[in-house]
């Protein structure tokens, strides 16, 4: 084909490739001239590709938000976000897909700055087809490699988690199950409270299982619009609704040969439901305003924090969809219920935080491992993950965590709390021995700092000093 020539407004000429790629990408193209993404569109699609489109840099990375690509293209000179800014975005957000710049307003200063800041090729309006093409082909040999390592440096982190979590019985026993289940292609149900680390089971049943090298698809249902969760999840063809300006492929599509982890499925709608469960008899989905099946090979495993049993029983949930995603169910104890696994977490988490593997003296003084034990952790693990980079941040990354630092997680005492604790006997007391006990019990769990000390009685420091130098004046007239 030569679809360019006398075409040089477009931005590039046309002509026949002889480049052959391996296998469909997805491509983003981000572009503010429509007939440029549109010839990109063609020669990207010529070859197999799926493209989709965005006109400036924030409307791409909302995109991306939605939608994971393999490779962006983009111009550099945008209103709004540009090319560079749309470059740093994506390895903020640690996206793993290069991007090619292309620009008719090339400089040494920008082609430098672009590299720099790590594109993964930079080209020149107007360029051919072939050289269109032998830079995607480049990129996505980059992209393989990004992919694959992005990977392995989940299953490190997520390695590092299970350490943490895997340590009590109760959480022994469903890491082997866990494990147990992932050689098969059953359909798992992790059932839990909120924060429990359902998605990290579900990353282990992934990386465990014959599907490791495949994607690992997460999708929040509960996240989702109803009007928009079988799009989602099944994709749409163009022109089903509203707003549906092209074919666009679901997660049951993504995540084709890998695993799709369905996360607060009890959210689900009816209609979803009876689409999801066809899925799961069928294996086949029909994307919404489609009339063709599509077949998928996919591992599902999902998770509720509902009690699914009694959902059925009010009627808002499917009893034949319950028993075909809960073949293999497997139920997470909250964090309060195993104890064992607190402080090994906060040092997994502290190590995230700072980068520093330490021991528990080194992380923890004892007055902060009894404020973690006497918390309830409503939030489960995710709220001790964020309270020890709470704590962290307060004192500036320095170790060890105190009582000092997890104030947050005390109750606050009301008058009426302080009566319930302490009644007056109508013999009455020796109030400087009273004074002593609590001062005393102060100091043992500040570490002996008095600063602390007098933070803990809600005292400014110089009426703490006063207080000890009563009770020693005190000491000394014995």
């Amino acid at each position: 084909m030569n679809l360019a020539r006398g075409r040089k407004g477009a931005g590039f000429a046309v002509k026949e490739s002889e480049w052959t790629g391996e296998g469909m990408a997805r491509i983003c193209v981000v572009d503010d001239e429509p007939k440029v993404r549109t010839l990109l569109r063609l020669l990207l699609e010529g070859k197999g590709h799926q493209v989709v489109e965005a006109p400036e840099g924030a409307a791409a990375l909302e995109r991306l938000a939605r939608e994971p690509v393999d490779l962006v293209i983009a111009d550099i000179r945008m209103e709004g976000l540009d090319g560079l800014g749309l470059l740093q975005a994506v390895k903020e957000r640690d996206l793993g897909c290069p991007v090619i710049f292309i620009t008719a307003y090339a400089t040494v200063e920008s082609a430098v700055e672009a590299l720099r800041l790590g594109a993964a090729d930079y080209l020149v309006k107007p360029f051919d087809e072939r050289q269109i093409h032998l830079a995607v082909e480049r990129a996505l040999g980059v992209a393989r490699l990004m992919n694959e390592n992005l990977r392995l440096r989940r299953a490190l982190e997520e390695r590092g988690a299970e350490e943490g979590v895997f340590v009590s019985p109760a959480m022994r026993r469903v890491r082997e199950m866990a494990l147990r289940v992932a050689a098969s292609d059953a359909t798992v149900l992790l059932t839990g409270e909120s924060g429990t680390g359902k998605e990290v089971v579900a990353r282990l049943i992934h990386g465990a299982g014959p599907r490791a090298r495949e994607r690992f698809v997460a999708v929040n249902c509960a996240a989702i619009s109803q009007n928009l969760v079988e799009s989602e999840l099944f994709g749409h063809e163009k022109g089903a609704f509203t707003g549906a300006d092209r074919r666009r492929e679901g997660k049951f599509e993504y995540a084709q040969g890998g695993t799709l982890f369905l996360d607060e499925v009890g959210d689900l709608s009816p209609e979803a439901q009876a689409k999801l469960l066809r899925a799961l008899q069928e294996r086949r989905i029909q994307r919404v305003g489609g009339n063709h099946d599509i077949p998928v090979d996919v591992r599902v495993v999902c998770a509720t924090n509902r009690d699914l049993k009694q959902c059925v029983a009010e009627g808002r949930f499917r009893q034949d969809l319950y028993y075909r995603i809960a073949v293999f169910p497997i139920h997470l104890p909250p964090l309060r219920e195993r104890p064992e696994d607190l402080v090994p977490l906060v040092l997994h988490f502290v190590e995230r935080f700072t980068g520093r593997r330490c021991g528990p003296e080194e992380a923890l003084t004892g007055g902060a491992v009894r404020v973690l034990k006497d918390y309830g952790w409503p939030g489960n693990v995710r709220e001790l993950a964020n309270a020890v980079e709470r704590a962290l941040i307060l004192k500036g990354g320095v170790l060890p965590i105190t009582t000092d630092d997890l104030t947050f997680l005390l109750p606050e005492k009301s008058p009426a709390d302080l009566e319930s604790l302490f009644r007056l006997p109508p013999e009455g007391i020796d109030f400087d021995a009273l004074l002593r006990l609590v001062v005393t019990q102060a100091l043992e769990r500040a570490g002996g700092n008095q600063s602390r000390a007098a933070r803990i009685l809600n005292l400014s420091r110089g009426r703490f000093r006063t207080l000890l130098k009563h009770l020693d004046e005190g000491d000394g007239e014995e």
